[in-house]
């Protein structure tokens, strides 16, 4: 018997969302009989414990006899249970300082991580994630900004609704006006920003004619790939070969700060990668952009501008274009940039990302929880029996004491 235990967030902020529906729940052990699945009480996950007892999951306080706990949010240190396999977003992959003291404890506690950022496919696809809800939810916060700084429009705040089609009924009450908006990035984070532009009949033009063109209506236009990197020697772009070498390229987005109203950016950053622009750069005079939509959220990352993260409750900031630094937001001059650079930003819509979350843990990975090895969660295995594996051993200067 495999036995899986849905853990309760603990964050200080406490994240709404789960890794298992109480529907899925029901679904799975019905289909698994060699699985069982416990869910520890929790006062804030967007379903209740009533939904989970009416579906008829156990319920417990005690999760010590599972074998597998699966959370969403970084598990504070004090309640990780040694010796056990946990799945959660550890936010360790890339050395980061703020959970530095995690990776100690999953190290001393003899912890299995497998985290959901690290499960992909062969090809490095990521299969678990979020990132279509953070689309979503930053399209329309970014688009909220920009109505509510210039007074032109008003939507409500996604976490005010309980579903993405209850914010589609607002949008059928909202008329954008002719701003051009640049969405960055690719995969699931741009998909969702996608979305919501065509939901909102707001029309992709080319990069080209985004440069050249001025509009009656509202348009976006999305850069990835070749419209937003070029290597610095000839000019080309080659997606293996960037991916290789970013430190080799240059970013082409100075050319759109003259033409662009938002920018909602949804790019994969790391320090290798060159920024979207530099903070001087708010300072030309032909800066247009008023509002950004940092769906990423990297600090003094790929915006180099976001100078913190932001809450659901407290979501934007502004930066004034002088003196570069923070500033009140909503003020309707060009001499104050809006930031908008909430890091969870799928916890607005909690039960439609948890929705989706879980049926992609269904398909792809439960099946390799019951294979005798799994080459699958072997490649997500950033640790295990107290040390690091392989793949995972450029971690060793922050992983070890």
């Amino acid at each position: 018997m495999l036995r899986i235990g849905l853990i309760r967030e603990r964050k200080k902020l406490p994240d709404e969302r789960v890794a298992l529906t109480p529907r899925q729940c029901t679904h799975i052990v019905n289909k698994y009989p060699g699985i069982s699945i416990t869910v520890e009480p929790s006062p804030n996950r967007c379903f209740t414990d009533a939904e989970y007892l009416a579906e008829g999951v156990s319920m417990s306080d005690d999760l010590s006899g599972c074998d597998i706990l699966l959370g969403i949010k970084e598990v504070p240190i004090e309640n990780l249970m040694p010796g056990k396999t946990y799945f959660f977003f550890s936010h360790t992959k890339k050395k980061q300082a703020h959970n530095q003291k995690l990776m100690y404890a999953l190290i001393e506690k003899r912890i299995r991580m497998i985290d959901y950022e690290c499960l992909t496919h062969s090809d490095e696809q990521r299969i678990l994630g979020f990132g279509i809800y953070a689309g979503i939810v930053g399209a329309h916060n970014g688009l909220l900004t920009y109505g509510k700084k210039h007074g032109l429009y008003t939507l409500p705040p996604a976490h005010s609704v309980r579903t993405y089609n209850d914010l589609m009924l607002a949008y059928d009450e909202v008329k954008i006006p002719n701003i051009k908006i640049a969405v960055t990035g690719s995969g699931k984070v741009a998909s969702g920003v996608l979305d919501v532009m065509r939901r909102l009949d707001i029309e992709e033009v080319e990069p080209g004619d985004f440069l050249t063109h001025q509009y009656e209506y509202p348009v976006f236009t999305h850069l990835k790939g070749a419209s937003l990197y070029a290597r610095k020697d000839n000019n080309m772009f080659h997606r293996d070969d960037f991916h290789a070498h970013p430190e080799a390229y240059k970013c082409l987005f100075s050319a759109y700060v003259n033409q662009t109203d938002i920018l909602m950016n949804g790019i994969y950053w790391e320090q290798r990668i060159a920024r979207l622009f530099e903070k001087e750069d708010i300072k030309r005079n032909d800066w247009r952009i008023s509002v950004i939509a940092d769906i990423s959220c990297d600090v003094d990352g790929s915006v180099p501008i976001t100078l913190d993260s932001t809450t659901i409750a407290d979501p934007v900031f502004g930066i004034d274009r002088t003196t570069l630094l923070q500033t009140l937001p909503f003020a309707n001059t060009r001499d104050t940039i809006d930031i908008m650079a909430v890091d969870n930003l799928p916890n607005e819509l909690p039960c439609d990302a948890s929705q989706y979350f879980g049926v992609h843990l269904e398909k792809y990975i439960l099946p390799e929880l019951l294979k005798a090895e799994s080459e699958l969660l072997k490649r997500a295995t950033i640790c295990e029996n107290g040390k690091l594996t392989k793949k995972y051993d450029y971690l060793s200067d922050y992983a070890y004491k």
